[in-house]
C-alpha cells in the first residue's frame, strides 16, 4: 500500500493517477478591460433593450423617443461588453487548444456567434435610429 494514511481494516481503494484526464478549468491569466464593470453595464444594456422590445412589441413606433433613447444607451453597452465576452472566449479558445482541441474550437464558434451577435445589433440599431 502506498498511502501512508492507510490502516488495517481500511478498504483499499483503486486510485486514478493524477493528471489522467483533461482539466476541468484553465485559469485566466489576465483580466478583460471591463471585467470589473461587465455585470453592471450588461444589466444596463438588458433592462433598455427590454423596454425598447416591449415597446416595439406593443406597437409604437421605431420613430418614438423612448425607443430611440433605449437603443442609443442599449446598443453601445451592447456592443461593448459582448466585445470583452468575445476577448474572453477568444483568450479562453487559444487556452484550450493545447490540453483539449475541441473546447477551443467550441470556444472559438462563441467567438463568431459574439461577434455576428454584434454586428447584428449595430444594424438594428442603426435602422432605428437613422428612422
Amino acid at each position: 500500500m502506498d498511502d501512508e494514511r492507510w490502516e488495517p481494516g481500511m478498504p483499499v481503494l483503486d486510485r486514478q493517477p493524477i493528471g489522467a484526464r483533461a482539466p476541468d478549468r484553465i485559469p485566466e491569466t489576465a483580466p478583460t478591460p471591463l471585467q470589473k464593470h461587465y455585470i453592471n453595464l450588461s444589466a444596463i444594456a438588458l433592462v433598455a433593450g427590454f423596454v425598447a422590445i416591449t415597446a416595439l412589441e406593443a406597437g409604437t413606433p421605431m420613430t418614438s423617443p423612448l425607443v430611440k433613447l433605449c437603443v442609443i444607451i442599449g446598443a453601445p453597452l451592447f456592443v461593448l461588453t459582448t466585445a470583452d465576452a468575445a476577448l474572453r472566449f477568444w483568450r479562453s479558445a487559444w487556452a484550450w487548444m493545447p490540453t483539449d482541441r475541441g473546447r477551443g474550437l467550441f470556444r472559438i464558434v462563441w467567438t463568431v456567434a459574439a461577434l455576428l451577435g454584434i454586428g447584428v445589433v449595430i444594424g438594428v440599431a442603426s435602422v432605428i435610429v437613422l428612422a
